[in-house]
Order: structure tokens, then C-alpha cells, then sequence
């Protein structure tokens, strides 16, 4: 096998099997000890034929975050082709992401593909829409807190820090020294439609222009602290009501262009992306004025969040 560029694949379970290796690999891959802190695993069942075939095994192990607790495996090294063959050996269950290991070295590892279900301590940060907004209850983000901290009220915490008005620039400058007393192990990156608005003032302003820049620096950010980055795109807006809103305007074909650009930066970066778009589409009556949801607009939103996410 061709030897090309080195990666690090943290792995905690059949991947360590020199016999998986050699079927997957065609040989026993270069691998060292190493321990994830952090995180516990839960066991996961296994339907296909083939991974059970290789492994011999039908039930695999996933992590879980949990403070305090500590997962024993191995930094396996790989070439780009071993690295593809481990991807297409893990099931739909697992995607790959980077983490930081308990000796700080950065390493890949098989995650859970729904990013809230092994998270334990979330942070949301973004604009008016995660801040709740136009509704009493406190939005989305309210709903998916009563949920997840119902689910386990001694370990389960959400901390809402966003800020209406916030673009992702914003969030990246002013939330930095906010992380790290909560203690994050998930960050949902709120973003909104702010960095899709054309200031009237300023009609040749592009804020979509530095979105790569301040996604960087967040995901930088997340991975220092060792949480996992999940970014939320834009939810759907009703261009005939949206006017000009406040000094700003916002047009769907912007509000679009957002959401693809998070899409592919997310897609280039292995970062978890949950479209938001669709639960509000062609509905403005979910919508209070073309921009903000409803109360029931905001219970629509957090359905669909517990449905691609948990």
C-alpha cells in the first residue's frame, strides 16, 4: 500500500483488533496507547453483515461524554487509503471528528452521527432566534434544555449565551472567556440570518465575505476546550414581511447563500451541520414578522432539532 500523508485515528474498539486491521487495512497499523478523558462509551448494535463480519462481533462501542470518566485505546497511524477504508468500515451510526486527547495531541475518532444524543453540557450561542426571541417560553432553545436536562437533571446542563443581533463575527469576538467556566462538551453554533443582511447604510457590505475566517476561529475554540462544534443553519424567512427590518435587509437568495456556504464549510471541515431551513419553510404563519418564529414557530424548530440531532 501506497504510503502517503499520516493521520491519527484515536480508536477505543475493534478497530484496535489486529485482525480487523489486517481485513480492512491489509496489515497491523503502527499503533500506540492513548486514552480520551471525558468520555465513557455505551454499546451499540451492529446490523451490518459485513462490519459483523470483520469485527465478529454485533454489538461495537460508542462515546458518550461524561466529566470525570476516562476511555483506554490506541492512536492508530493510517495513510489517506487506511483512513478511507476505516470510514467505510464504520456504520451510518459513527462520523469522524476531531478530538484532543488527554495528552493534548489531536487525533480523529469515530463519534455518535446525532450530535446532541452523547452530549451532557451544551453551550448555544448565536443571535435572536437561539436567544428565544418573540417567545415568552425562551424559543428552541428553552424546549431543547427542559429536555435535555430532564433526561439526566445530576450530569445534563445547557447554557444559553445567545445575544439578538449577534453575527457569527460577533459570537467568535465576544463568547470566548463565557466557554470555559461552563465546562462545554457541545457548542451549537446558532447561525443566524445576521451575516446574510445588507446594512442599508452600506449597501456593498458582505458579511458572508469573512464567513470562513470566523467559523476557524470557533471551531479553534471548540476544539481547545475538547466540545464538540455543531452548527445550526439559518431557519427559512418570509421575504414579503421581512421589509427593511431595523437598518438591515434580508432577502431569501442571501439567507440561502448562507446556508450553503455553513453547509460546505462544515462538509470541508468535518464539523456536524443541522439544517434548520425546512421546518418553517412556506409557513409565515409560524413567523411573527418574516423573521422571528412563533411561539409554535419555536416548538416546530426544536421538534425538528431533537429529531436530526438526538
Amino acid at each position: 500500500m501506497s504510503q502517503t500523508r499520516p493521520h491519527t485515528l484515536f480508536s477505543f474498539g475493534t478497530l484496535m483488533d489486529p485482525k480487523v486491521q489486517t481485513a480492512l487495512f491489509g496489515r497491523a497499523v503502527p499503533s500506540f496507547p492513548a486514552s480520551l478523558a471525558g468520555h465513557t462509551t455505551r454499546p451499540l448494535r451492529i446490523t451490518d453483515p459485513a462490519v459483523i463480519a470483520a469485527s465478529g462481533l454485533d454489538v461495537h462501542l460508542i462515546l458518550e461524554r461524561r466529566i470525570g470518566a476516562v476511555v483506554e485505546g490506541a492512536v492508530l497511524h493510517l495513510t489517506d487509503e487506511e483512513l478511507a477504508a476505516a470510514d467505510a468500515y464504520e456504520v451510518d451510526d459513527y462520523v469522524r471528528r476531531r478530538v484532543v486527547l488527554s495528552s493534548g495531541e489531536s487525533a480523529w475518532a469515530y463519534l455518535d452521527a446525532k450530535p446532541l444524543r452523547p452530549a451532557a453540557r451544551i453551550v448555544i450561542v448565536g443571535d435572536s432566534i437561539a436567544y428565544g426571541r418573540c417567545d415568552p417560553q425562551g424559543g428552541w432553545a428553552a424546549h431543547l434544555a427542559a429536555a435535555h436536562i430532564a433526561g439526566n437533571e445530576v450530569d445534563h446542563r445547557v447554557f444559553n449565551l445567545a445575544i439578538p443581533g449577534s453575527t457569527l463575527a460577533d459570537v467568535s469576538e465576544q463568547t470566548p472567556p463565557l466557554l470555559a467556566p461552563r465546562r462545554p462538551d457541545t457548542i451549537l453554533l446558532a447561525a443566524g440570518i445576521n451575516d446574510s443582511a445588507q446594512p442599508l447604510s452600506d449597501p456593498d457590505a458582505d458579511g458572508l465575505a469573512h464567513l470562513a475566517d470566523s467559523l476557524d476561529s470557533l471551531a479553534a475554540l471548540a476544539h481547545g476546550l475538547g466540545a464538540r462544534l455543531v452548527v445550526l443553519g439559518p431557519v427559512w424567512l418570509d421575504e414579503e414581511r421581512t421589509a427593511d427590518y431595523e437598518g438591515l435587509r434580508f432577502t431569501r437568495a442571501r439567507a440561502l447563500a448562507l446556508r450553503a456556504s455553513l453547509r460546505a464549510w462544515c462538509e470541508e471541515h468535518h464539523v456536524d451541520y443541522l439544517d434548520m431551513w425546512e421546518p418553517l419553510s412556506e409557513n409565515p404563519g409560524l413567523l411573527v414578522d418574516g423573521v422571528h418564529p412563533t411561539p409554535e414557530g419555536h416548538k416546530e424548530l426544536h421538534r425538528h432539532l431533537e429529531a436530526v440531532g438526538r
